[in-house]
């Protein structure tokens, strides 16, 4: 992934993470597992784990403790109401900025562009 794209994820990728939690509850694990299956080969596990910290810190989700085969339980993470909502405005915002910035990649091609 390119400088460009990492630093485009890190303002986008907690609006992602919930959305994926939104589909179904995950530990951290299964969460970088579903990033990667849509394309995001390039994320670390650690920076998931930073992100479901925070998230739950803000009260964004709830945490249930589930046995694990191997070693200590696992944090199942799940999309409470507080979280919904959150989610609900990074769509909202998500779908105003793409907008704009593709209405602004239409308008502004280089006249080149245009002539070749």
């Amino acid at each position: 992934m390119g400088k460009q794209m990492t630093e485009m994820l890190k303002g986008t990728l907690e609006g992602v993470v919930l959305a994926i939690l939104a589909a179904q509850p995950a530990h951290g694990y299964e969460i970088t597992a579903r990033l990667r299956e849509q394309g995001f080969s390039d994320i670390v596990e650690g920076t998931i784990y930073a992100l479901l910290v925070r998230i739950e810190q803000r009260g964004l989700v709830d945490v249930e403790k589930v046995p694990s085969e191997k070693g200590p339980p696992r944090k199942v993470y799940s999309l409470n109401a507080l979280g919904r909502e959150y989610l609900d405005e990074f769509w909202r915002t998500w779908s105003f900025l793409a907008e704009r910035i593709e209405h602004l990649h239409h308008t502004t091609e280089s006249p080149q562009e245009e002539g070749a």
